[in-house]
């Protein structure tokens, strides 16, 4: 039995390695900065304690990012959520070219952000098509393009990352739909329900796992936004996000402490939303 084991963790060794290497150590090491004054620069550590995260709770920079990411986040969930599940209720139909609409929507989700966002920067710049587009209706449009003004620079960011999610958890809510028994359909037909009594008393309840799970990735990934603001506003025009923020900390102004502490904050925060839409969920379903 000792013999057996030990030939498992032997086979397991390289991946143990690489993620004690990869992903433990950096995690661990940069908790211990975000204890630290360090500066890559000065290349000296300073144990300042809870001085980084203080702080953070008074730095106006951070919490205008943090108030963005938090905008970016509740502004896109619910958004994404219910054009993927509309999509999904659709395209679930049979009808003739179901594939290829199936196909279409689920392109920009596996295409590279860098390639979509390079393409909607241009889109959204001043005569770009989505900016002649909104003229020729009537909409009013910022002089210099919709990424260059405050009103409408992390608002433009919000549209493409729906635009480009929202094939992606119609496909995993395709999957949530295939697996309700057709039965329950047909006994609620014969009951004489309709298509919204079926949607609310059979389909909705039972994609409740699908919903959590594809509720609580977009959470992370929406807090996490950074490849977005990097390429469409570098930060500026209030585009600001957490992570960018963590970014420019970091990389930038080479404070890896002060970074590691806004980023073991934003963590924490990320981690609470997770477990507060658990046991939403639970109570929901109990």
């Amino acid at each position: 039995m000792k013999k057996r084991r030990f030939s498992g963790y032997l086979f397991a060794s390289p991946w143990i390695i690489t993620f004690g290497i990869f992903w433990i150590y950096p995690l661990l090491y940069s908790l211990y900065l975000a204890f630290t004054d360090y500066r890559l620069m000065h290349h000296t550590y300073k144990w300042v304690g809870f001085q980084n995260f203080e702080r953070l709770l008074t730095d106006q920079s951070f919490l205008i990012s943090l108030k963005n990411t938090f905008i970016f986040v509740f502004g896109t969930i619910p958004v994404t959520t219910i054009i993927a599940l509309v999509l999904a209720l659709l395209i679930e139909k049979n009808f003739k070219g179901r594939a290829i609409f199936r196909s279409g929507y689920f392109i920009p989700s596996i295409t590279s952000m860098v390639v979509i966002a390079l393409i909607f920067t241009n889109l959204y710049s001043r005569g770009g098509y989505l900016y002649l587009l909104s003229e020729m209706i009537g909409f009013s449009t910022p002089a210099n393009g919709f990424l260059l003004s405050n009103k409408t620079a992390l608002l433009s960011v919000m549209a493409m990352d729906v635009w480009m999610s929202v094939g992606y958890y119609m496909l995993l809510f395709l999957a949530g739909l295939k697996s309700i028994p057709k039965e329950l359909y047909e006994a609620a037909e014969v009951a004489g329900a309709g298509f919204f009594r079926k949607l609310f008393s059979i389909t909705l309840p039972l994609l409740k796992p699908v919903a959590l799970y594809i509720i609580v990735i977009n959470t992370i990934k929406s807090f996490q936004v950074f490849v977005e603001i990097f390429v469409m506003t570098k930060g500026k025009y209030g585009s600001s996000t957490a992570v960018y923020y963590i970014y420019e900390t970091g990389l930038s102004r080479f404070e890896f402490g002060y970074a590691s502490a806004a980023a073991y904050l934003l963590f924490i925060i990320i981690a609470a939303f997770s477990i507060l839409q658990f046991r939403l969920f639970r109570r929901k379903t109990t």
